[in-house]
């Protein structure tokens, strides 16, 4: 596997520490002899405008790999951008947590260095997809990474909705809402949640009621293949929504049909080859640490 073209997506946010980094990266990449593709988010973090930049499909058509300079939720919303053209993405983390962007600015070119030689470590992730059906018209569809989210909006109010398994009748319950999850989102909304660590690559989904109105209403994990069904049941609550990866939202009403499966795409990270997730957790979690 080859990068010779590599596009770069940048956090679109006044931090400083962007601007720094990306002069580092383009240095790096000039002097590797690698074609540089500009997303239009790259631009406001530039001093000069080297190349004209690309919209996000045609970024992804042309990429042989893309370098997302950001934090997971950079990540994330290019994950969702660039999947189905199976470009394959590495993340330099400028963000706080890092399970998904874990190649440090600090030793950037390193790391680089060596994906770009071919040692790496090629880790692909499951999204999920979701449409909302009204009536007999399906009114959106969306992708996600971590999770997708069916919740209120009312702070009193509960909402209540039916779930089904593959046709199959799961429970009706109430609660705040809930999150289906896929392994790489067990460590994001649905862990604060009570749901379960889940290592990346197998092939599940995890669902995790948030604050139900029953103790017995327990997160459940189900296969990968397993399809979904949320119903929406009449109440008085008036403001619900789905979000995707907490960055993609949609309101929600009475007698919504929401229908959640894997997509059938998967995301292709790129990791040095030292990448050990149970390495991350530890870091993350402080586990094996004494105090």
């Amino acid at each position: 596997m080859t990068f010779d073209r590599i596009g770069i997506i940048c956090k679109q946010s006044g931090d400083v520490r962007i601007g720094a980094t990306l002069a580092r990266l383009i240095r790096f990449l000039e002097s590797r002899d690698r074609e540089i593709l500009f997303d239009t988010s790259t631009i406001e973090h530039l001093d000069q405008t080297p190349a004209t930049p690309l919209d996000r499909q045609t970024l992804a058509e042309r990429a042989d790999l893309v370098i997302v300079v950001g934090g997971d939720g950079t990540l994330l919303n290019a994950v969702r951008s660039l999947v189905d053209a199976g470009v394959p993405v590495v993340g330099v983390n400028l963000g706080r947590l890092g399970f998904l962007a874990d190649v440090s600015p600090e030793s950037m070119e390193e790391h680089l260095d060596r994906i770009l030689s071919g040692q790496h470590y090629v880790d692909t992730r499951s999204l999920l997809h979701a449409s909302v059906v009204r009536g007999e018209q399906t009114i959106s569809d969306s992708l996600a990474l971590n999770d997708v989210v069916i919740h209120k909006w009312d702070i009193a109010r509960m909402i209540e909705y039916e779930v089904s398994i593959d046709g199959r009748l799961l429970d009706t319950q109430r609660s705040d809402g809930l999150i289906v999850f896929t392994p790489t989102g067990s460590t994001a909304y649905a862990l604060s949640a009570g749901g379960p660590l889940v290592k990346p690559g197998i092939d599940i989904l995890g669902l995790v009621p948030i604050c139900p109105h029953s103790l017995n209403n327990r997160p459940i994990v189900v296969d990968g293949q397993a399809v979904v069904d949320v119903h929406l049941r009449d109440g008085h609550y008036t403001q619900a929504q789905i979000t995707c990866d907490g960055q993609v939202n949609f309101s929600l009403l009475p007698g919504d049909h929401i229908r959640i499966r894997v997509h059938a795409h998967r995301a292709r990270l790129i990791h040095p080859p030292d990448y050990d997730y149970f390495a991350i957790l530890r870091n993350k979690f402080g586990w094996g640490t004494h105090t």
